[in-house]
């Protein structure tokens, strides 16, 4: 297949995209921009994108994205209440690196909630692709745990997780959640340095 079918095949998939499918990109679009933002906004966003995309996966029999969307939907609401206790304080732009304790609970999370999630999958499920749903998901849910508690790191966990989703989503025919997928894996990258960038910000700004 040459470029210009390709286009045109993935041209013809995006006009038969559901507008349910279309709102839903276009709030993980906003929530994802309000992250790189470090703006507390990205919740309420992300909320109703999650709630959105939760029905689509299910339909689509990506059962562990859909439970992932469900554990996003928790750890919104809990990121949400912590920044805006970090509001009050005038604490809201604080973010650092993770310590070893959090690396390990964020590696727990993730190889933890694979070996879970696949079990889950391959014995109580019609899943057909089990692997890459459990690794996507789990590594997700580790990102998302990192974002809540506004670790620099979060933005890798979520590209590991990214990385493996574009393929399987447009394996899916779930091309519109691809290419935003894909688009926020480059959003991701920006966000990591800006997230860094306000880290060294804030080490200068520090009273000595």
């Amino acid at each position: 297949m040459n470029f210009q079918e390709w286009f045109a095949l993935l041209y013809d998939q995006i006009l038969a995209t559901s507008f349910l499918e279309w709102f839903a990109v276009c709030f993980g679009v906003m929530e994802v921009l309000l992250a790189k933002r470090n703006n507390i906004l990205l919740y309420p966003a992300g909320i109703i994108g999650i709630l959105l995309s939760l029905y689509l996966k299910i339909d689509a029999r990506l059962y562990a994205e859909s439970l992932l969307s469900m554990y996003y939907l928790v750890m919104s609401f809990y990121g949400w209440i912590i920044w805006t206790k970090r509001k009050a304080k005038n604490e809201i732009l604080s973010v650092s690196w993770m310590n070893k304790q959090e690396l390990k609970i964020a590696l727990s999370i993730a190889i933890g909630g694979y070996f879970v999630l696949y079990y889950v999958l391959v014995n109580f499920t019609n899943s057909d692709v089990p692997i890459l749903d459990a690794f996507v998901s789990s590594t997700a849910w580790a990102g998302m745990w990192l974002l809540a508690r506004r670790k620099i790191e979060n933005w890798i966990f979520f590209n590991v997780s990214n990385i493996v989703a574009i393929p399987l989503l447009w394996h899916k025919d779930l091309e519109l959640f691809s290419l935003l997928t894909l688009f926020l894996f480059i959003v991701a990258i920006f966000g990591f340095f800006d997230w860094r960038k306000i880290y060294r910000q804030q080490q200068v700004l520090q009273p000595i």
